[in-house]
């Protein structure tokens, strides 16, 4: 599609990143060192969330920790890509 025709999204700074996990978990740190890298060069506000301390979260997530959401949606789990998480908040 034409550049001149493709929506563009809120601005980075108008969107939210949550990373679910728990402690003591290296692919939740490993996440995380991508979250505050990509957040941090954006402007993008994230947030942490821990599945021990929200049954919702534990039984929604559980098996997939950690998990990305984008703005309330997931965007990835286990491993967490910075140029796909990069372009989803660019885009």
């Amino acid at each position: 599609m034409s550049p001149l025709f493709r929506r563009k999204g809120p601005a980075p700074q108008d969107r939210l990143v949550t990373l679910i996990g728990k402690p003591d978990c290296h692919l939740c740190e490993e996440a995380q060192e991508v979250v505050e890298k990509v957040c941090g060069d954006l402007g993008v506000p994230w947030e942490k969330q821990d599945i021990t301390q929200d049954p919702r979260l534990h039984e929604q997530y559980w098996e997939q920790i950690p998990v990305v959401l984008v703005d309330g949606r997931q965007h990835t789990f286990w491993r967490v890509n910075e140029q796909r998480l990069r372009k989803a908040l660019t885009d």
